[in-house]
């Protein structure tokens, strides 16, 4: 199996990381011409992690989204399907606390986490929905949920540039730096089908979540969402 289609069937998207593992994070470097850094600075400073916080850091990968968290003392689970990626996260970051698990069947209990984030890993998941109400039973009341998804450029000029680079540019770029560049066109087909930024705040609110809100990164290549858990 070397990439997965559109119906995101989880064994196909786990062996998919599982074969990208090893140079993933130098191709979405090169991919995202070295934005991708920016994107993950604001989603630390959206999470807001303090010292003996718990944090679930969802599709965490190789663990670079979450040691921004584990820096601020919070305690932070990096926790992903592949466990193609989570063995060479633990290759770099033996001391933290790698899991297995699935987004849509989440193995900790009814509200653990102060905060959830799950960072470019929402639309590979099959049931998007479930994983939202999962999100939300592990997050305590107060707690809260920051999600950083690629989402559709507001300029519609700059969009129909973005969709030509993701379906014509992206491809060549992977074959060149990635470890399964087949991978990466299934992620452009990904990308593009993904619900715009009001779309997705819709489907928080009804997974549960409250003061629902979102602003743009890059133009809106990127979005970042955020809800609270009513306490």
């Amino acid at each position: 199996m070397t990439r997965a289609s559109l119906d995101k069937q989880p064994h196909e998207v786990a062996s998919m990381f599982d074969n990208v593992a090893e140079r993933y994070d130098l191709t979405n470097d090169v991919l995202s011409l070295g934005q991708d850094r920016r994107w993950r600075k604001e989603v630390a400073r959206a999470v807001d992690a303090r010292p003996a916080q718990k944090i679930l850091d969802l599709a965490a990968g190789t663990a670079t989204s979450s040691l921004p968290f584990a820096q601020t003392g919070a305690y932070v689970v990096p926790c992903d399907f592949s466990l193609g990626m989570l063995q060479v996260g633990k290759r770099k970051h033996t001391w933290l606390p790698f899991t297995a698990g699935d987004a849509t069947k989440l193995p900790f209990r009814d509200d653990t986490f102060d905060a959830v984030t799950i960072s470019f890993g929402l639309r590979n998941v099959q049931d998007t929905d479930a994983a939202l109400r999962e999100m939300h039973r592990v997050t305590r009341p107060g707690g809260r949920v920051v999600i950083c998804e690629f989402s559709h450029p507001a300029w519609a000029p700059f969009r129909t540039v973005y969709t030509e680079y993701l379906m014509r540019a992206l491809p060549p770029v992977a074959r060149a730096v990635s470890s399964n560049p087949d991978a990466y066109v299934y992620l452009a087909e990904s990308i593009r089908a993904w619900p715009d930024q009001p779309a997705l705040a819709e489907r928080l609110r009804k997974a549960g979540w409250s003061k629902v809100a979102w602003r743009n990164l890059t133009g809106g290549v990127v979005a970042l969402h955020r809800g609270f858990k009513e306490g």
